[in-house]
């Protein structure tokens, strides 16, 4: 399947608004087709990502962004579901801690960011730090303008010294948002995910897609691209990111590293 689609080309706009969230793009068959395209992308990965560690060359960077219900918890579930957790370290960002606070905003993310072998993903991110830090003016215009030239750089340094990095904002509808919302207080055993600050946060929706659009729009680069994956549908959401993936860890030149000198000579007793 080809990914293109739903990239943002370093140096457009992003134009979340037009993007569609429910189009299956690139992708004409059924749900249960879907689903099992997904699931076999899933075990590519698992594949990959197996080779990846060995090799030990290389370092992915996955970061994933939402509206509130957006999917991201669902998407690592999914998308990740059959690699090694050895190899694949998650971290989410919730709001900082009094000790990440006294440092600079990027000082926890840099923290997380893979070894060799590794690939992290972010849930949530620094990108808080130019959305929610917006939205609610917790700092002022000016300093979080000046981080989209922060994080381009950031992100610029990551990559020249190893890193590949991918970026996916999971672009879900109003009515969808309100759906999931609602699911999570009518369904008891989902209780626990609903906060009823996540109210709040939805009457902000026109400011938070303002926020994305232009954090997106002024971060896609060459190095570190953002994708826009249609997300209402979940399982078409999880072979667009699937793909992208698998496509990135193909691109990578991945092989065994060579094996002990001797080896194929010995014969176990």
């Amino acid at each position: 399947m080809d990914t293109s689609p739903f990239l943002v080309e370093p140096g457009t706009a992003a134009n979340i608004a037009d993007r569609s969230t429910r189009k299956k793009v690139g992708f004409d068959g059924s749900k249960t087709e879907g689903k099992r395209l997904a699931t076999g992308l899933a075990e590519r990965l698992s594949e990959l990502q197996r080779l990846f560690w060995a090799d030990g060359r290389h370092k992915v960077l996955v970061v994933l962004q939402a509206m509130d219900t957006g999917g991201k918890d669902s998407t690592i579930r999914h998308v990740f579901h059959h690699t090694n957790p050895q190899g694949v370290k998650v971290h989410g960002f919730r709001q900082p801690s009094t000790l990440e606070r006294a440092h600079d905003y990027l000082w926890r993310a840099h923290a997380r960011t893979p070894g060799d072998g590794e690939i992290a993903v972010f849930n949530r991110s620094h990108y808080e730090d130019v959305l929610v830090v917006r939205v609610h003016s917790l700092v002022d215009e000016d300093r979080w303008r000046r981080r989209y030239r922060h994080i381009r750089e950031w992100e610029r340094m990551l990559a020249e010294e190893g890193t590949t990095i991918r970026k996916f904002f999971l672009h879900i509808s109003h009515d969808e948002q309100r759906e999931r919302l609602q699911d999570r207080i009518d369904d008891p055993s989902k209780h626990w995910k609903f906060d009823p600050g996540d109210i709040d946060e939805r009457k902000r929706w026109d400011d938070y897609q303002a926020a994305f659009e232009e954090a997106i729009t002024e971060t896609s680069t060459e190095w570190a691209p953002w994708y826009v994956v249609p997300a209402d549908r979940k399982w078409f959401r999880n072979i667009v990111i699937g793909q992208a993936l698998v496509d990135t860890l193909e691109g990578l030149d991945l092989r065994y590293p060579p094996p002990a000198e001797g080896i194929t000579d010995l014969v176990v007793r």
